[in-house]
């Protein structure tokens, strides 16, 4: 389990990370979202000992991350994949950690096949892809056959077939029993992946539980109603609607199910060629709970309330 109480870190008169609390248990995948410059990699650091907390503390299995006997077999970090020296293979990094922790070699080919690099293992480092050396970066944290797995960004710079490889192999560990911590900006791909999410934003944590919870308590479920009589309709349908107006025939309302827009309908003679529900993504819920904490925002364009 990774637990922080307190957690705060200040870079002069900045306050990177501020009070931050949670439990990340065993047996789940945990998403950790946040905009940039949220404090997301500021944590993480913290977690492993490269950034050293103003206050609070962080745990792993109720120790500091520089206070384990052998890391590389209790935490399997990747923060940063390329830090590696460019001018040596795949598989002499690998190694070379290894030796430290008395790993032998049959280890490191095997997470050198299952991170997919076998292929390039005798390469220098210095010439690999964004996503091949993500995939090492993996490799890298595997290699100790760790209980607590701590993910920066491990899709970024994978194609399709890495991602769901990814997605697949983080999994497959939590269902082993193992802790997994994973952060990403791909709010499709992490819906898919994580079962309990942590929000961070402006140094703080805005909510965590659940993704459906998460989701659910953020944003409300819309209904795309089109039809050529939509003026019309809106006369009849229940005070409670939140109404946007998309097009001339066409609107999304909110708090009012699909069923009782159909009646509507229904009762006033209008035809309706569109009565769509659409569920809130997660996309949406990380829109809304960090609005407020987003540093740089582009130009925004808004689509009108309709009064009635």
């Amino acid at each position: 389990m990774i637990e922080a109480q307190g957690l705060t870190k200040r870079y002069g008169h900045t306050l990177a990370v501020d009070q931050v609390s949670f439990q990340i248990h065993p047996g789940t995948v945990t998403g950790f979202l946040g905009p940039n410059g949220s404090g997301k990699s500021t944590t993480m650091r913290m977690m492993i000992g490269l950034d050293r907390p103003t206050a609070g503390s962080v745990t792993i299995d109720g120790k500091r991350y520089q206070d384990l006997r052998a890391p590389l077999h209790e935490v399997g970090a990747l923060l940063e994949a390329k830090a590696v020296h460019p001018g040596r293979s795949a598989r002499s990094h690998l190694r070379a950690l290894a030796t430290t922790h008395g790993i032998g070699r049959r280890r490191v080919d095997e997470v050198i096949e299952l991170a997919g690099i076998g292929r390039v293992a005798k390469k220098r480092v210095g010439g690999f892809s964004l996503g091949m050396g993500q995939r090492l970066g993996i490799a890298a944290a595997l290699l100790g056959d760790p209980k607590v797995l701590i993910l920066d960004e491990p899709v970024n710079g994978l194609d399709p077939e890495g991602v769901q490889w990814v997605r697949t192999l983080v999994r497959r560990l939590a269902e082993e029993g193992r802790t997994v911590f994973i952060s990403s900006h791909l709010m499709s791909e992490m819906s898919m992946t994580a079962d309990q999410l942590l929000v961070i934003g402006k140094g703080r944590i805005i909510t965590g539980g659940p993704v459906k919870d998460v989701i659910d308590a953020s944003v409300r479920p819309v209904v795309v109603v089109r039809s050529p009589g939509i003026d019309q309709l809106l006369g009849t349908l229940p005070q409670q609607a939140t109404i946007r107006r998309v097009d001339a025939e066409t609107i999304e309302v909110e708090d009012v199910a699909a069923p009782q827009i159909g009646d509507a309908a229904l009762h006033a003679g209008v035809a309706l060629h569109e009565l769509s529900p659409r569920s809130a993504s997660l996309e949406q819920a990380f829109m809304t709970l960090t609005h407020d904490s987003v540093e740089y925002r582009a130009g925004e364009t808004g689509r009108s309330e309709v009064a009635r």
